[in-house]
């Protein structure tokens, strides 16, 4: 953590480099812990991607944090299996607490806590949870899946057609978005007649708060309203942008969450809690106990059978898991809301005072409005332009943006969330950008 700011973002190994400096075979014998940690800096250290650099502007943060790292060494040396609460009963309380405090920092309903009819689970990544979404709205449904259909925007996530591919629906409807690319409530209430009248099944339809292209936020509210008139389950997708929820001038974003059946979003993105946790929240989690619970008789213990605990293994698909909630509660405690809350702002104040720049200089534009803290701008000179800005930041070696492509334009995103990345670093990027543009 105290070089990561010295070191070169990118590694500049070859396919195949790092396999050819290990041997084709375990050793026989022990080696010395030395070893060990002399090949972790001359062969793993190389190849390694800094996501932790101040300098990183690319994809979403993947952020770390000191008492993350702590939380996370504890939970590797206690080494439990939390499947059900009988198996380790502090990780399954106080996974239950961090979710049910997290519904009060960001907004949600009341009725997603764990003393309601809902509640918040730690699955892996947001995909896992839209996956576990679909397939719980499936099971819902019932009938014929290969004439089930899901609805999201033509800018959703990957997830979730890849969720329902695994899921085993038959269709998958992208819906046309408009000029913020955020999905158009009436091209999907005309989507679902047309396919209501073609003898389909509607069931779900996933809302994006914030997509991974531009951070466009979806009509919540309004998609809520047209799932619940055709009964489809509704699934937000909030995975970046959930954080921002904890300052409350961010929550009309997300208006409309009394609507939605189930939520995900990250703390492993914005939240300074490293990979992997994300939160997935259930209305009512009737449906998805009834969906993935198998118990087979070597499961059967006093305490689940009280219906007084919560087993976790019944909340997603893989049956064991890890004690993430510890690196959750502690960063938490150690940052406090109010720490939180603090570095949103800082950020998305970083990513508006750069909006600003690019939109006043003549040979930059954005592409996209700038909500939460990714900038999407291009060169006004098109394609080749922006790549050759693109690369020019990323060859700097001290920052990283992700160039990307939408309605045939080429862009770059530049997102502003790392843990320690400062004006100082946004101004140094800026000097950058400024320095490509002018070049001949």
């Amino acid at each position: 953590m105290e070089t990561v700011a010295d070191r070169p973002i990118q590694p500049t190994v070859q396919p195949g480099d790092i396999r050819a400096a290990l041997p084709d075979a375990a050793p026989e014998r022990p080696e010395s812990f030395d070893a060990i940690l002399s090949d972790l800096d001359e062969i793993v250290m190389p190849g390694i991607t800094h996501w932790q650099s101040p300098g990183w502007f690319a994809y979403f943060p993947a952020n770390t944090s000191p008492p993350s790292i702590l939380g996370e060494l504890v939970a590797a040396g206690l080494g439990v299996q939390g499947m059900l609460w009988s198996t380790s009963p502090a990780a399954t309380e106080i996974e239950e607490v961090v979710a049910d405090w997290l519904v009060d920092m960001l907004g949600l309903p009341i009725s997603w806590k764990t003393s309601g009819p809902g509640g918040g689970v730690i699955q892996m990544s947001a995909s896992d949870s839209t996956h576990t979404a679909l397939v719980v709205a499936r099971e819902r449904a019932a009938g014929d899946a290969s004439k089930m259909v899901v609805y999201a925007s033509e800018q959703a996530h990957s997830s979730v057609e890849k969720g329902a591919r695994v899921a085993g629906y038959g269709h998958v409807r992208l819906v046309p978005v408009d000029d913020q690319f955020a999905m158009r409530a009436d091209a999907l209430e005309a989507a679902i007649e047309i396919d209501v009248a073609a003898g389909l099944i509607p069931v779900a339809v996933v809302s994006a708060v914030g997509t991974t292209g531009t951070t466009a936020v979806d009509p919540v509210r309004a998609i809520g309203e047209i799932a619940l008139f055709h009964d489809l389950w509704h699934h937000v997708d909030a995975a970046y942008a959930g954080t921002a929820m904890v300052c409350p001038e961010f929550r009309h974003f997300q208006d409309g969450l009394e609507f939605a059946d189930s939520y995900t979003f990250n703390p492993h993105k914005w939240m300074f809690t490293n990979f992997d946790c994300s939160l997935f929240y259930v209305a009512d989690r009737k449906p998805l106990i009834e969906a993935l619970s198998i118990l087979p008789p070597y499961l059967r213990n006093e305490a689940s059978e009280s219906g007084e605990v919560i087993d976790y293994r019944d909340w997603h698909v893989p049956l064991g898991r890890r004690f993430r909630a510890l690196k959750l509660w502690f960063v938490l405690r150690s940052y406090g809301v109010e720490g939180i809350r603090h570095h949103v702002r800082e950020h998305v104040a970083l990513a508006a005072g750069l909006a600003d720049r690019i939109e006043s200089h003549p040979q930059l534009e954005l592409i996209a409005p700038t909500p939460f803290g990714l900038v999407s701008f291009a060169h006004i000179d098109g394609i080749e332009a922006t790549d050759t800005l693109a690369d020019a930041i990323n060859d700097s070696g001290w920052a990283f943006v992700t160039p990307s492509t939408i309605d045939g334009r080429r862009f770059v995103r530049v997102s502003i969330g790392q843990t320690n990345t400062t004006a100082e670093h946004v101004d140094r990027l800026w000097e950058l950008i400024e320095s490509v543009v002018r070049s001949p």
